[in-house]
């Protein structure tokens, strides 16, 4: 594991759901000093109200300075300026970031710095921080996102990738894209919180939250983010013609949820804390993963597909590549017919008893053992570095420009 180092990780909200991100931060933190930056500028707010909310929430934490989350752990919240688009904006975002960073790590105690940069789209960064090692760690298809850039972010990607000294990708296809563009990139899959989810097999039935518990069974159960990434239109036909089944989504929602919203089987809780998540998959019957297949979606590595199976739970998801070594306890679909004929054949599969075997196949993938896989990644990087200060590469500004 790695050790005695200052990481400065540049990733989306901490405040947010956990991610892939905050589970591999966490457990760096434990044997290191971790600089959690938050950084908001990957596209151009909309006049909406969760924009709006977005807005205000992130003008509050930037005022407060750099918080302690954790006995290693801190949250920094630079006030940038949402304009993507503006070399001068970005220009000014990274002096800002990079000056602010600085300040922290001055009241760090003095060690080898890292960066772990977990967005593509800030690499003016690279060139003002002095680093033993900087860290792609690619866990999307950033292009594909709705409301982003494509061209853009394609362009940023490629500068940061062209000054990180290795690249991580948590997915198949995010793997064969980068590895032709440089010459250090690793898979990583995502991991789970193992011991977290598999203590659904030790809650009685009364540990279902009362939300739940008031819904009538079958329930078939989504965890995460109400995002345009999910396939709404397709709960919405099987929820019609399934009446006498539950669709639940537990997550907050950033999309417009018009056509599931009056549907009486089909339930929007809202996000719930982490900590009561395995109680929420104590009382579904089936997890799924009813994914768009788009750009971004081909190429994710959904961290819920292991929660769920980590839980005992019978999946079933988009036909998604990183979801198929996990069959026959992960059922693929993308037509309503196919939904609907999966989602029998998984509600089938919650009677049959084997959940052991469904908690079997992800045992073995805990955040700790990734953790460590990318710890030997990272370290062996850096011994090629020279000493603890910026190794020779060519100026992130040197590489073509957006």
């Amino acid at each position: 594991m790695i050790r005695d180092r200052n990481i400065v990780c540049v990733a989306s909200s901490w405040f947010d759901h956990p991610t892939s991100k905050h589970h591999v931060m966490r457990r760096l933190a434990e044997r290191n000093h971790v600089l959690w930056v938050n950084f908001h500028a990957s596209r151009r707010p909309q006049l909406t109200r969760s924009d709006t909310e977005l807005v205000i929430r992130r003008l509050a934490r930037a005022w407060q300075g750099v918080q302690r989350v954790a006995p290693r752990l801190d949250v920094l919240s630079p006030l940038v300026i949402p304009m993507p688009e503006s070399p001068l904006a970005r220009f000014v975002n990274a002096q800002t970031v990079a000056r602010q960073i600085r300040a922290a790590l001055r009241r760090l105690p003095a060690r080898p710095t890292q960066l772990w940069l977990f967005t593509p789209d800030l690499p003016e960064l690279i060139d003002r921080l002095a680093a033993e090692c900087v860290v792609y760690y690619c866990v999307d298809d950033f292009a594909g996102f709705g409301g982003f850039n494509a061209a853009l972010m394609e362009r940023l990607e490629a500068r940061t990738m062209a000054g990180s000294d290795v690249v991580v990708a948590t997915s198949t296809r995010l793997y064969e894209e980068r590895r032709e563009r440089h010459d250090n990139v690793h898979l990583v899959p995502h991991g789970v919180d193992y011991e977290h989810f598999a203590r659904v097999a030790t809650l009685a039935a009364d540990a279902v939250p009362d939300d739940l518990r008031r819904i009538p069974r079958p329930i078939l159960g989504y965890m995460g983010l109400v995002s345009d990434w999910l396939d709404l239109d397709l709960i919405r036909r099987a929820a019609r013609t399934r009446p006498d089944w539950s669709f639940v989504l537990i997550g907050d929602v950033r999309c417009d949820v018009e056509a599931i919203a009056h549907l009486p089987n089909v339930h929007r809780l809202g996000g719930r804390p982490y900590e009561l998540l395995p109680a929420y998959c104590r009382g579904f019957d089936v997890g799924l993963i009813p994914f768009r297949m788009n750009r971004l979606v081909r190429a994710v590595n959904p961290i819920k597909l292991r929660e769920y199976l980590a839980a005992g739970l019978p999946v079933v998801s988009a036909p998604i590549a990183e979801v198929l070594p996990y069959a026959p306890a992960v059922l693929t679909a993308e037509s309503p017919g196919e939904f609907l004929e999966a989602c029998q054949a998984a509600l089938e599969m919650a009677a049959d008893g084997k959940a052991a075997a469904r908690q079997a196949l992800v045992r073995r993938e805990g955040w700790r053992q990734r953790v460590e896989h990318l710890s030997e990644i990272v370290t062996a990087t850096a011994r090629r570095a020279t000493g603890h200060t910026l190794r020779a590469r060519p100026p992130v500004s040197a590489v073509h420009s957006a």
